[in-house]
């Protein structure tokens, strides 16, 4: 988490997103001419709304038969139709293009309305009954996202059910409650069922990512990527008709269980000892391998409010003892940090934010870290750097809240958010995996533009522009640039 002792440059002072430290193509500006009659109408699944700044983007479909779009750099026929609702035939046979449907900067197309390329939406079947309920001891290297994959549950489900605070913050002996039938993990290859299941065909709607889809049919990405032959779990689109696999093709949503508080077992204080930090490690990933937290690493370490470490550190590994659960009562992001305490609104966005992340659910951090790749190149900017900085802010857990209201996988304010809205021309709602996504590239992209050198641009990232130039890299700074230029190898 970036300090917040630093002010916070206005949008225009292009200072980043400074304030803290922990998802398809690139979204250019554009131009579509819509009549003026056409009666706007909100999409099929809007994005979750933004407590704290920026509202929720609402997609409007025009209600004339077609509109014009002049195409911009780094378009694409299928990022087109996933951006206006309308589908890669619709486009391709309004336009004559070929069965490549190849087109060029400057182009104007014809886009159909969205009501004549409109999905059918599924009928869910009634949820399944509740599972009975068991319990699951944390044993070291564990993280909640195989403790999810072994019970055949989502990392969400778990969080709820144990009243966690953050689904990083496990330890091990924790014991948690977890759902499947008589308490027996679910492996996650299934034995072959005798009669393979009727497979059916889901039509993609506008915000659906494959993940949720799997979720939806009660299968896994792998699994829809075998079926339909897909080149990347991210390239699906508004329109697309995809094979799933269920039971006579209705989709089964799960029912979790009713939340519990949990009853972790106190386990004993080993002697601390030291780590030598190595390229990939941040202390959040250090305190969930140890059984402790972030504050009591940081604590033991000295560690600036940043929390930030380089490769070659060595660092104190504090007893576990100094780990103790938070209370059940603890909100979900707690009002300070480190010592510094944050105003009581920010703090309540943040908590809101964060509930509303985990009541929707987010895209895994494998999908998070592709997303990011994909787009960096899309924008222009080094794919390793977007990751560097994705993973040093986040880890790619899209579920990320800090005190300061940082916002997801990139970690951006919603002060930085409306500025990032700005550099690429339409408002993005930080909430959304793609839009935070495109944000915090976006200020990447703005920072390596304008800086005079690489390491002065990811300092800008985390401190500010206006404060380097003012004031030069603060020491934890440095520390962040080191990190995030030793990830850029690993990336």
């Amino acid at each position: 988490m970036k300090a917040e002792h630093r002010s916070q440059p206005s949008a225009r002072a292009h200072a980043g997103r400074a304030g803290v430290g922990l998802a398809l193509a690139a979204t250019t500006a554009v131009g579509m001419a819509v009549p003026a009659a056409a009666a706007p109408a909100p999409s099929a699944r809007p994005a979750p709304a933004l407590h704290g700044a920026l509202a929720a983007p609402v997609h409007v479909q025009p209600a004339a038969p077609v509109m014009t779009y002049r195409v911009q750099a780094g378009d694409t026929v299928s990022h087109i139709a996933a951006r206006t609702g309308s589908s890669v035939g619709a486009i391709v046979g309004a336009n004559g293009l070929d069965a490549r449907a190849v087109i060029r900067v400057g182009q104007m197309l014809r886009i159909p309305s969205a009501a004549a390329a409109a999905p059918t939406a599924t009928k869910p079947a009634a949820p399944a009954a509740a599972p009975a309920a068991t319990t699951h001891t944390v044993r070291n290297g564990e993280y909640l996202s195989g403790i999810a994959r072994q019970y055949g549950t989502s990392v969400s489900a778990l969080v709820s059910l144990n009243s966690l605070a953050s689904p990083d913050r496990i330890y091990v002996g924790q014991k948690l409650r977890v759902a499947g039938a008589a308490g027996t993990p679910t492996p996650t290859k299934p034995a072959a069922p005798a009669a393979a299941p009727a497979a059916t065909t889901h039509t993609v709607r506008n915000g659906e990512y494959l993940s949720g889809i799997a979720r939806q049919y009660g299968t896994s990405v792998s699994a829809l990527v075998s079926l339909n032959s897909l080149a990347s779990p991210d390239r699906i689109y508004v329109g697309q008709k995809l094979r799933v696999a269920g039971a006579a093709g209705t989709p089964t949503p799960p029912k979790p269980a009713t939340p519990t508080p949990p009853k972790p077992a106190a386990p004993a204080a080993p002697a601390a000892t030291t780590h030598t930090v190595v390229a990939g490690d941040t202390v959040s990933v250090l305190a969930a391998r140890w059984g402790t937290t972030v504050a009591a690493v940081a604590q033991a370490n000295k560690l600036g409010p940043a929390a930030t470490i380089y490769v070659g550190q060595r660092l104190t590994v504090p007893a576990k003892a100094s780990a103790a659960p938070a209370p059940t009562t603890q909100p979900l992001v707690p009002s300070s940090f480190l010592g510094r305490t944050y105003p009581e609104a920010t703090v309540a966005s943040a908590n809101a934010n964060k509930a509303t992340l985990l009541a929707t659910g987010v895209p895994s951090r494998a999908e998070m870290q592709a997303l990011v790749a994909s787009v960096a190149r899309q924008m222009g900017v080094d794919p390793a750097l977007a990751q560097a900085h994705a993973f040093q802010e986040s880890g790619f857990n899209h579920a990320s809240v800090s005190p300061a209201n940082a916002l997801g996988t990139m970690q951006v304010i919603p002060s930085s958010g409306r500025w990032a809205s700005d550099l690429v021309g339409r408002p993005l709602n930080l909430l959304d995996p793609l839009d935070n996504v495109v944000a915090g590239v976006a200020i990447i992209r703005y920072h390596v533009r304008t800086a005079p050198d690489l390491d002065t641009a990811i300092a800008s990232y985390y401190q500010g522009a206006g404060s380097v130039a003012r004031n030069g890299l603060y020491p934890d700074t440095k520390m962040y640039v080191a990190a995030v230029r030793a990830l850029m190898n690993r990336f």
